[in-house]
């Protein structure tokens, strides 16, 4: 895929990469949509899972915030469980719960009945992501994907959990059948990120919501292997890797380790220490880290505490600019508004 004019120039790939910016690069998880009216109105009436695989709903909504906002990337509009549902696995988003499946994993031949994700299955992010990049030029799109863990406890739990018990009791007592989801999964978030990039996506972040529910020693010895053959793969790509999951204090130097090029810190971590965690100025590059709660704050309060992390930030090989976790939806989108001019003007020299 040939780079789209002045992409070469962007202050997210820049810094992604380690290389000296002309600003902090900004954009926010979950931008694409959550908040904007514009972005509820487009949904009315429509299922989350039926908006992402709608390709005009999905071009439409993953530029509305960077219309509305200037940010310095676009995310990829899509949900984790996204890949599972092209492939046939019966779930489904509900409202005010989450992503539901039918049928929980519970053995190897549940596993082994989860099909592959090939180009071919999802047609519907090609066309997508070949839209977005035309329409965003000098823009980099961010490809998004589910990290393994994450997606293994929805199929296992059914649903959204607090405990994952009965993801950890198979963790731990069914080590081949944990093992072989594992592995199905890496391969569907693998391939889900590939059709991305191949189709212009200049940068990828694999998304661990529930990574945070490990101890250091579990996490390394049942879930890293499988988030690092992830970004392993994606790596041959040539495009830069975030790799982000919340309430991860304790896990940022080994998340870092499976091959992530950005970091991305949760706002319960100091920037500073969530730097020093990833191997200081010589080590992975960082996002993050603003407490998403701080933009119902006043306006001075939020950006006093913006330029906190931006100073904190130059310590790092390299410092994209982000809340600590997504949007929240009852934010103002014009508190986000005046935080990414903030940031975006802030003096670097």
């Amino acid at each position: 895929m040939t780079a789209s004019p002045g992409l070469a120039d962007s202050a997210f790939l820049k810094a992604a990469r380690g290389e000296e910016v002309p600003h902090t690069p900004v954009w926010f998880m979950r931008q694409a949509g959550r908040s904007l009216p514009e972005y509820l109105k487009l949904r009315e009436g429509v299922g989350m899972l039926e908006s992402c695989l709608d390709p005009d709903l999905t071009t439409e909504i993953t530029l509305q915030p960077v219309r509305r906002y200037g940010v310095d990337a676009a995310i990829f509009y899509s949900d984790i469980v996204l890949p599972l549902k092209a492939i046939g696995v019966d779930l489904d988003i509900k409202p005010g719960v989450g992503p539901v499946v039918a049928h929980p994993v519970r053995t190897l031949a549940d596993v082994e009945a989860i099909p592959d994700l090939t180009p071919d299955a999802v047609p519907m992010i090609t066309q997508a992501v070949r839209q977005l990049v035309a329409e965003l030029g000098p823009t980099p799109l961010i490809g998004f994907a589910g990290a393994p863990f994450t997606v293994a406890s929805y199929l296992v739990e059914g649903g959204p959990s607090k405990e994952h018990a009965l993801t950890k009791a198979m963790m731990f007592g069914a080590p081949d059948v944990w093992d072989a989801l594992m592995r199905k999964i890496a391969g569907i978030a693998a391939a889900f990120l590939e059709v991305q990039v191949a189709a212009g996506a200049s940068a990828v972040q694999l998304f661990d919501s529930w990574a945070g529910a490990l101890t250091p020693g579990d996490y390394a010895a049942h879930v890293m292997p499988h988030s690092a053959a992830v970004l392993t793969r994606i790596g041959e790509l040539g495009v830069p890797r975030i790799h982000f999951g919340v309430g991860t204090t304790n896990l940022l130097t080994l998340m870092g380790e499976a091959g992530a090029d950005v970091v991305g810190v949760d706002w319960r971590t100091p920037l500073a220490d969530g730097i020093a965690r990833v191997g200081g100025p010589q080590g992975r590059c960082v996002q993050g880290n603003l407490d998403p709660t701080l933009v119902f704050a006043p306006t001075d309060v939020m950006l006093a505490r913006a330029g906190e992390i931006i100073e904190a930030g130059r310590s790092a090989r390299g410092h994209i600019f982000n809340l600590g976790h997504g949007v929240i939806p009852s934010t103002n989108p014009d508190q986000l508004k005046r935080l990414t001019d903030y940031v975006q003007s802030y003096p670097l020299g």
